[in-house]
């Protein structure tokens, strides 16, 4: 097995992850939510929202890494790579909402600090 071949497989393994961490993260979330809806919870469909946005973040955060391996160590042509910047920016720019949509705030502000009894 080539170098190349094997950065695509490589590529190809760390694909499957982030999907493989979207759909199941999706389906614990909808699970959960769930028993939350079965026992009355309050906020259920926020809990459900936050749990659904840490799976896709995650999921996106792999395929970038996928993403950037194949790209840089196969294929390192202008094209290709103007092309991965592509895909960074418009991924980045998801991760940035869903955190703003999880979190409440922007992935660059500090957390408050925690209230304390």
């Amino acid at each position: 097995m080539s170098f190349n071949e094997a950065v695509e497989v490589v590529g190809k393994v760390i694909d499957a992850s982030g999907v493989t961490a979207i759909v199941l993260g999706a389906l614990a979330a909808a699970v959960r939510a769930a028993g939350r809806l079965r026992s009355r919870e309050p906020n259920n469909y926020r809990q459900f929202r936050q749990q659904l946005g840490r799976s896709i973040l995650l999921g996106l955060e792999l395929l970038v890494a996928a993403d950037i391996i194949r790209t840089v160590a196969v294929t390192p042509t202008l094209t290709s790579v103007a092309v991965l910047a592509g895909i960074v920016v418009i991924r980045t720019f998801l991760s940035f909402s869903l955190e703003l949509e999880i979190t409440g705030r922007w992935p660059w502000q500090k957390q408050p600090p925690e209230a304390t009894p």
